[in-house]
């Protein structure tokens, strides 16, 4: 059973995002607030749990948080600050949006920066120790994979329906067939080769 706060007697969000490891696409991120001794057995880390499982517990934790939020940082700004400010980014623009305003947050992971003097702290491994964390991961997961299926739409040969943008070894068969589309970040090792070797000049 996970944890439902970490700080005692404040109004705690959890955060955590999605995407950062991916060659296209935002990076998501999510913030949630549970009222005060929530619990919940079937939240947990988003990547322990299967997509069906995740789309169901999606709809519980909108269903039972005080407040939530999805925060989106873009290719092109991911480009422009680097991916771990473009997460961090992503989790403020979550809690810039949250109804209930937190006195407290928690986050998932090593690196955050502070957020309107509000205390934070970073905790690893964080969405499988404490409910609002877990609850974000899956939030940000989901409204993620939602965005990478509509892009895939768009550009099916890249395979994002299965991969949602992460460094498979299709999707880089297929960056080095057709090249990059508007949604790829340009600053990331397409080819996992170490070096940026596709020509972005156009």
């Amino acid at each position: 059973m996970l944890a439902s706060h970490y700080y005692t007697g404040k109004v705690e969000a959890g955060c955590d995002e999605a995407g950062r490891g991916c060659l296209a696409g935002s990076v998501y991120a999510a913030a949630v607030i549970f009222p005060e001794g929530y619990e919940n057995e079937e939240l947990n880390d988003s990547k322990q749990l299967t997509d069906r499982r995740r789309k169901m517990l999606r709809e519980i934790i909108e269903r039972d948080a005080v407040a939530w939020a999805v925060g989106v940082v873009t290719p092109e700004e991911i480009d422009r600050i680097n991916i771990l400010n473009a997460s961090i980014l992503a989790m403020h623009r979550a809690l810039d949006q949250l109804q209930v305003r937190p006195e407290a947050i928690i986050v998932d992971g090593n690196r955050f920066k502070p957020y309107q003097q509000l205390p934070h702290t970073t905790i690893v491994k964080g969405d499988g120790k404490y409910l609002s964390i877990a609850a974000a991961s899956i939030l940000a997961k989901t409204y993620r994979d939602d965005y990478m299926d509509k892009l895939a739409e768009e550009y099916p040969q890249y395979d994002w329906l299965s991969n949602k943008g992460y460094p498979t070894k299709k999707h880089r068969e297929a960056i080095r067939q057709y090249g990059i589309t508007p949604y790829h970040r340009k600053s990331f090792n397409m080819l996992g080769d170490g070096q940026l070797s596709l020509d972005f000049s156009e």
